[in-house]
């Protein structure tokens, strides 16, 4: 499944003035990195998926459409699955993608 272009370009309003900011397909989706750490990704499922601190996980997945993201079957913390019905209202997108800015700027700069 290709991504929401819709959203993307939602999330890359949001995004747009922060210092070192990329984007790349992964995932499946276009996902937002912030020196070289994914923040926040246009999900090819619908959607979002994002980093956030580990240790915040299981308060930030108690939020209705939200949940842990599963990879190869093994739920990841740090990695959330947003829904799309908890993003459909502006605040509700600015919410989710401040996480994930938040948690990927507070990480070292990946080396090019």
């Amino acid at each position: 499944m290709v991504y929401d272009e819709e959203t993307a370009n939602r999330i890359r309003e949001l995004v747009q003035t922060e210092d070192g900011l990329a984007e790349m397909r992964m995932f499946g989706g276009l996902a937002f990195l912030i020196n070289g750490n994914m923040a926040v990704a246009a999900s090819g499922k619908g959607g979002l998926l994002l980093r956030c601190d580990p240790a915040e996980t299981d308060a930030l997945i108690t939020a209705p459409g939200t949940g842990r993201f599963e990879m190869r079957g093994r739920e990841m913390d740090g990695w959330l699955r947003v829904d799309p019905s908890a993003i459909d209202t502006d605040t509700g997108l600015e919410r989710w993608v401040q996480v994930g800015v938040d948690y990927a700027r507070a990480l070292p700069p990946k080396r090019k």
